[in-house]
């Protein structure tokens, strides 16, 4: 689906939600029966960049969320730890659960990697995503067994020259243990030209972290970030493929258009993904447990 969220595409998305079969792509994937998923639904604060802490909390719990991914917009890891100890006192009053830290860039810098780590344990959060230079992943994998913190490596699109798609950053893990794998951002890794579906399968074994968005962008340009379902990805297929690979982390919605008003369009990609969750068989007990 493309272009403005039309009458037609509307009586489409209530057909899926009530679980009539419709004709188009990735139908025959949201119509068919699932007993349950696996994975919890969260919101990335980077997608809230443009509030402050205080107000992102309210709004994670105004879109009917509690799990959140903590993002340098609202939280800076490079920061003292009387800053970090202060924030976390305000997420469990707010009703929110921080459960990631990230997107880190990650030198060859023992200092800094250590650093990024102990910011985690003191939130009592157990995994980050982040984009370590090359040089810098035997101190990562390290850093995961001796801290207990899971590390998930994200790929960035074709802008970025080391973690373009899922591909490089699978590569990249195979040396390490499996505290060190992928945070698969599916629409960075259309814009790299690998199907998102296929990634999450293919190396669902070190799968830790997904980031949820949707894309108007062509394959190799600049993005163009739409709400979900507007855009060109199959966004049926990607969570078809997270639930049949038995991921058991927490996708992401990552938003990025919008800064400064992102309510609206995050609330629709919310009501989207959970309409295509209800008519791929998942009752509203399945749905309340993606959201707990």
């Amino acid at each position: 689906m493309s272009g403005p969220f039309t009458r037609r595409a509307a009586l489409k998305l209530l057909a899926v939600s009530a679980g009539v079969p419709v004709i188009g792509r990735g139908a025959e994937r949201v119509t068919s029966p699932r007993t349950g998923a696996n994975f919890k639904l969260g919101i990335a604060s980077y997608s809230l960049r443009g509030l402050p802490l205080d107000a992102a909390l309210v709004a994670v719990r105004r879109l009917g969320l509690s799990a959140l991914s903590i993002n340098r917009a609202h939280l800076s890891w490079e920061h003292e730890t009387a800053g970090w100890e202060r924030a976390a006192d305000k997420f469990g009053p707010a009703g929110v659960a921080v459960r990631c830290c990230g997107v880190m860039t990650l030198k060859n810098d023992e200092a800094m990697v250590r650093g990024a780590f102990d910011f985690a344990r003191k939130l009592g959060v157990h995994l980050i995503a982040c984009s370590p230079e090359p040089a810098a992943l035997p101190l990562v994998a390290r850093c995961t067994e001796e801290f207990g913190i899971r590390a998930a490596i994200h790929n960035h699109g074709p802008e970025d020259k080391i973690y373009p798609s899922p591909h490089e950053a699978w590569a990249a893990v195979q040396p390490f243990g499996p505290g060190l794998g992928l945070c698969i951002d599916v629409g960075h890794s259309w814009r790299a030209g690998a199907d998102p579906a296929d990634c999450i399968r293919k190396y669902a074994s070190r799968l830790l972290d997904v980031h949820l968005k949707d894309s108007n962008a062509a394959v190799g340009a600049e993005d163009v970030p739409v709400e979900m379902g507007r855009g060109k990805m199959d966004i049926p297929a990607i969570l078809t493929a997270l639930i049949e690979s038995g991921y058991g982390g927490t996708a992401w919605f990552e938003y990025e258009k919008d800064a400064a008003d992102p309510l609206p369009g995050l609330a629709e990609s919310i009501g989207y993904v959970r309409g295509l969750m209800r008519g791929m068989g998942l009752d509203a007990d399945a749905l309340n447990r993606m959201i707990s």
